[in-house]
């Protein structure tokens, strides 16, 4: 999700509060939220969406993981058109529970997800947006 990241750091990076909404017609508008709680490996948490109809299509929240340089691991998948709620990464009591196909399978729609939000030039459609004064 190289496009949220770089959408964060043009924003200012993570922070408790932080809530963003990148418009860019005609497309469906991105949100970004920080997550009251940290994520399965207690790690800063992102709530990344696109919505339509008040209904995610999709959702997907991440762990922002800094070592090695600033990246976005998914836990969690939402779909409301098809039905579909998944965590690919929890915890169920004390345990950490991590389903790898499930896993796999959510790298691949985030990897596929943020080549169309750079294709469809959310970066830019931020970087616009922010450059604009509000009445």
């Amino acid at each position: 999700m190289k496009t949220v990241l770089a959408i964060l750091k043009k924003a200012g990076g993570w922070h408790h509060g932080l809530y963003l909404t990148v418009e860019n017609p005609p497309h469906v508008a991105l949100v970004i939220d920080a997550m009251d709680e940290s994520g399965p490996c207690g790690l800063p948490a992102l709530s990344v969406a696109q919505y339509a109809d008040a209904l995610a299509k999709p959702e997907m929240c991440f762990e922002l993981g800094l070592a090695g340089g600033a990246h976005l691991t998914p836990f969690y998948y939402r779909d409301d058109h098809a039905g579909v709620e998944q965590f690919s990464r929890t915890i169920d009591g004390e345990n950490y529970v991590f389903i790898r196909d499930l896993y796999d399978e959510h790298e691949k729609l985030a990897a596929l997800w943020d080549k169309n939000l750079r294709a469809q030039g959310f970066a830019e459609a931020f970087a616009r947006q922010r450059q604009t004064p509000r009445a």
